[in-house]
């Protein structure tokens, strides 16, 4: 989906807040960003992202790029990596960051939450392995450390090293001499990040792309 020149309420609106849950003004809005960034054109390609200024600075900042051109993020049970992507595909991955809503159940709120951290987890397993290492583990802990603007970078960094050890004493205690350590998986990483309020911390920012954003 390129252009997207329907009116809130028209069918390419309504289809969209069904899949993503972002009101008619919110895709409208994000529509202006898309064209800005694209430069009016109909795709994306990952160079567009650079002229982002919140996500200069952001440590992940190659993986959350990568993220709007993984296939397993559309919702489509796809796999793989595509080079440009439409309106829609940026759509159903900028949702991954939305905030749940007030009025939701108790298990639509965990749905979200899985499906954040499936994302995340996506996020970290480049090569589709279903795993991720345990520095990847310690790259998300201190991500989601750093962002709750509580603790300083070093002492995010201390306690997610610290999450990173005790991961692997118990992990690996549990092995035999001779098998091998192959990585965190999804279930696993739903275990270790269950006291992290995912909701609150996983955001972007895209809406103040002329401020510029100095490094620190």
């Amino acid at each position: 989906m390129g252009a997207l020149q329907s009116l809130p309420g028209q069918p390419e609106y309504i289809d969209l807040a069904e899949k993503t849950g972002f009101s008619f003004e919110q895709i409208g809005v994000l529509h202006k960003r898309f064209k800005q960034l694209s430069h009016n054109g109909e795709t994306l390609r990952r160079d567009h992202f650079n002229e982002i200024p919140d996500l200069a600075c952001n440590p992940i900042r190659a993986q959350i790029i990568e993220a709007f051109f993984d296939r397993r993020n559309f919702r489509q049970n796809g796999e793989g990596t595509v080079e440009e992507i439409g309106f829609e595909e940026f759509l159903v991955v900028m949702s991954h960051f939305r905030p749940p809503s007030l009025h939701m159940t108790e298990e639509q709120r965990e749905n979200v939450r899985t499906e954040k951290l499936r994302f995340l987890f996506n996020m970290h397993d480049t090569d589709n392995d279903g795993t991720i290492t345990l520095e990847e583990y310690r790259h998300v802990v201190e991500e989601l450390l750093s962002r709750s603007g509580a603790l300083g970078k070093d002492t995010a960094k201390s306690i997610a090293d610290a999450a990173m050890l005790e991961v692997a004493s118990i992990s690996m205690g549990h092995m035999e001499p001779d098998e091998f350590y192959e990585g965190i998986t999804f279930e696993h990483f739903l275990k270790l990040l269950r006291g992290f309020e995912i909701e609150a911390k996983m955001n972007i920012r895209f809406l103040n792309m002329d401020t510029p954003t100095l490094c620190k």
